[in-house]
């Protein structure tokens, strides 16, 4: 068996690594700097499980919000607006992503970053 190599790519938040896609999931280590926030975002054609490996922070999930801590796992569904916000200790988390998956399967809504 081999070990496929891992992707990462650099973001104005941080960065993501991607170990997986498409097999039948894509699975990522995202970590977002401390005080950073993805953008308001959604995704037309996957569904994403997230579970917090480092730090803490919020989630916004539609129209609920909720405190983040090592350990907690949410499910984003297919359309869905969603973001997390690190806290001052930063936030690491797992994403499983199903569906298919592709990078600019990405609908923005707010951006700090000035991304589109």
């Amino acid at each position: 068996m081999t070990i496929p190599d891992i992707y990462q790519e650099e973001r104005p938040w941080g960065y993501f690594r991607r170990f997986c896609q498409n097999e039948p999931v894509t699975v990522k280590i995202v970590a977002v700097k401390a005080g950073e926030a993805l953008s308001l975002q959604s995704h037309e054609k996957r569904t994403e499980f997230w579970r917090v490996l480092k730090g803490s922070g919020e989630a916004e999930i539609g129209d609920n919000k909720q405190t983040l801590a090592v350990g907690e796992e949410l499910v984003v569904p297919v359309g869905v607006k969603h973001r997390l916000t690190a806290s001052e200790a930063g936030l690491e988390i797992l994403e499983i992503s199903t569906g298919d998956f592709a990078e600019e399967d990405i609908t923005r809504f707010a951006d700090r970053y000035g991304r589109n």
